[in-house]
């Protein structure tokens, strides 16, 4: 385990409502009047967890590159899970198994967003590449807006490794990228199934492709040739969820 600060009202109170076993206290910028930070203290205060008035510029050094907001939180973080506990999660999660896959992801804020997205949709487990991609940092975590505490993260040392993980549990793994004649809207995402999307510049890389049980892309009607990986997600995420919703069902 591992202590990082948490930055923001929304991830904060995400902390406390999700993890607060794990918030070890609350640093609140001196002066603040925030209705939203008198709440987050009284909840912090009710929880046993102490909250301390420091100097904004003390908030400002502790929160890096994120946006406090006059709120940061000592976070005892636990691991990240591991392809190990990638069995356990799709038999729990049986038929309804929604795994999203982000083959290289280094800003993060598009992580934040995606797993925003993933929480939202209900995901069973997000995987990310232990190396080459960026990790949950205070920045992520915000950007994801509570997300992150909802949707179990697993950071893979061999991605192609944890891909075949999931084939063999009866996963199908659609991979997105613009260079294929393939909808989205054609695939059957009804079932156990993985959506894998690449990085911002290069896209999937070519084990991850060919590990791939179907390749399709987004229609874009307009003149733009690509969507930010994170708009990505959400547009194949909820496609995936309007489906078993009981939308139109694609084709496998």
């Amino acid at each position: 385990m591992s202590e990082s600060w948490i930055a923001g009202i929304n991830p904060v109170e995400g902390a406390l409502s999700n993890d607060p076993e794990r918030v070890r206290e609350l640093l609140i910028e001196n002066g603040q009047r925030n209705p939203r930070l008198q709440e987050l203290m009284e909840r912090a205060r009710e929880l046993k967890i102490p909250v301390q008035h420091r100097p904004r510029e003390q908030l400002d050094k502790l929160a890096g590159a994120a946006r406090h907001q006059g709120i940061v939180a000592r976070y005892e973080a636990p691991p990240l899970a591991t392809e190990n506990d990638l069995v356990d999660l799709l038999e729990q999660a049986g038929s309804d198994a929604l795994v999203l896959v982000l083959d290289g992801v280094t800003d993060p804020h598009n992580l934040g967003a995606c797993l925003r997205s993933a929480a939202a949709a209900k995901v069973t487990a997000v995987i990310v590449p232990k190396d080459r991609a960026v990790g949950l940092t205070p920045v992520a975590r915000r950007a994801s807006a509570g997300g992150a505490d909802r949707v179990p993260l697993i950071a893979a040392t061999n991605l192609a490794r944890a891909l075949r993980q999931l084939k063999d549990a009866g996963v199908w793994i659609t991979g997105l990228a613009g260079d294929t004649e393939t909808s989205i809207y054609t695939i059957d995402f009804k079932g156990p199934v993985a959506i894998v999307l690449g990085s911002e510049g290069e896209g999937m890389r070519r084990l991850t492709r060919e590990t791939c049980d179907f390749v399709a892309k987004i229609p874009m009607p307009g003149e733009m040739e690509s969507l930010n990986v994170s708009v990505a997600t959400g547009v194949a995420l909820f496609e995936a969820v309007r489906q078993r919703s009981g939308g139109q069902r694609g084709a496998k």
